[in-house]
């Protein structure tokens, strides 16, 4: 029997993670992947994972739940421990804290793995009020095996914040690789795919349009995501008749869109709070497609997305400064078309979704019970 993974997510999965959540797994075969939570959603299903709620879902489940939350109780231990367990993977900083006793009670290793807005967000390590995370990351810091950083500026976030160096390990999320990328059309929209939360920056962008629109040169563009921000936004684009609002679609959807699309725009901020970009999963898998990249120096695309030569940046809430680069790669097809074909082959090089997969899954291996 395969030893197993647990691997924690106290919401099993929202949308917006479904995708790359998923493909940190692919390439396991020495593990079998067993998502543990407090809340599982259809996207799970749909997902195919194989799933544990943590409580069950008798009468006194949300009260075993809230145990384990606050006080670190954890429930089902025949369960889990029947499904021999070798390691835990906690996914994002909170998640490691959520996943801490667990690891304490089924005497495992703890392995987490830090996204970008768990790295930069001030509130999560504020000591007044203490949030649970900050309650528990001096026992998360001492005793966790390894945190696992998906870019260079979540790792330099991290140590900044007093993580010890030699547990940090920076290993980016993969993309799954088409054969071959897409022939596309000379005039196709621009694509915006996202969260609307602050640091997505979508706001800048929809300014940008509209400056280009008072100039007669407002381009097709199509924006898929929603969030907490989704009203201020689409109020933001009243009057521009380009702009097409699709709402979240499946993974497969919006792979489909990137084979249609111009150019992708990436125009991230750093928010207040200071909540910013760790790796954006959905530029690298538009790089996979040869769908060319424009994106704000505030993405957290350093070190993927070089300027000129693999894609295209512009200085982050400068809408001004997009307008101008949306225009110019818009009226370039030539130059769309070899920032596609670089970004392709640097994805295709060092952004494998199986081979980053199965790096992750020897990486556990090596702290495994």
């Amino acid at each position: 029997m395969t030893p197993t993974a647990l691997i924690y997510r106290d919401v099993i999965l929202p949308q917006s993670e479904v995708g790359f959540m998923r493909r940190q797994y692919l390439g396991f075969s020495r593990l079998r992947p067993v998502w543990v939570g407090r809340r599982i959603t259809p996207g799970a299903a749909e997902a195919g994972l194989t799933v544990h709620r943590l409580g069950g879902e008798s009468a006194l489940g949300g009260l075993r739940r809230a145990a384990f939350k606050e006080l670190g109780l954890v429930p089902d231990m025949p369960a889990l421990e029947a499904m021999r367990p070798v390691v835990v993977h906690a996914q994002f900083g909170r998640g490691g804290a959520f996943a801490l006793p667990l690891a304490r009670a089924l005497n495992l290793p703890l392995v987490v793995t830090f996204h970008g807005g768990d790295a930069h967000k001030d509130k999560h390590y504020r000591r007044f009020p203490p949030s649970l995370f900050a309650r528990r990351l001096p026992a998360l810091l001492a005793e966790a095996r390894r945190f696992i950083c998906v870019s260079e500026t979540v790792r330099e976030r991290l140590l900044a914040r007093g993580f010890p160096a030699a547990k940090l390990t920076v290993l980016p999320i993969g993309t799954e690789l088409p054969d071959e990328a897409p022939d596309r059309p000379d005039r196709a929209p621009l694509l915006f795919v996202g969260r609307f939360v602050a640091k997505k920056g979508l706001p800048v962008l929809i300014d940008a349009l509209r400056r280009l629109a008072d100039e007669g040169r407002e381009p097709d563009a199509i924006i898929v995501g929603d969030g907490p921000l989704g009203e201020t936004v689409r109020a933001q684009a009243a009057g521009l008749a380009r702009i097409r609002f699709l709402g979240w679609q499946k993974p497969e959807a919006v792979a489909a869109l990137m084979r249609e699309a111009s150019l992708l725009v990436v125009p991230s901020i750093r928010a207040a709070g200071g909540d910013a970009e760790g790796l954006p999963s959905v530029a690298v898998e538009a790089m996979a497609l040869g769908l060319p990249v424009l994106a704000s120096d505030r993405a957290g695309l350093a070190g993927v997305i070089t300027p000129g030569e693999t894609g295209a940046t512009v200085a982050a809430s400068d809408a001004l400064a997009l307008a101008a680069a949306i225009a110019e790669l818009m009226a370039d097809p030539a130059a769309r078309r070899r920032l596609g074909a670089a970004g392709r082959a640097l994805a295709c090089r060092d952004y494998d979704a199986g081979v980053q997969s199965r790096r992750l899954e020897t990486l556990l291996l090596e702290h495994a019970r």
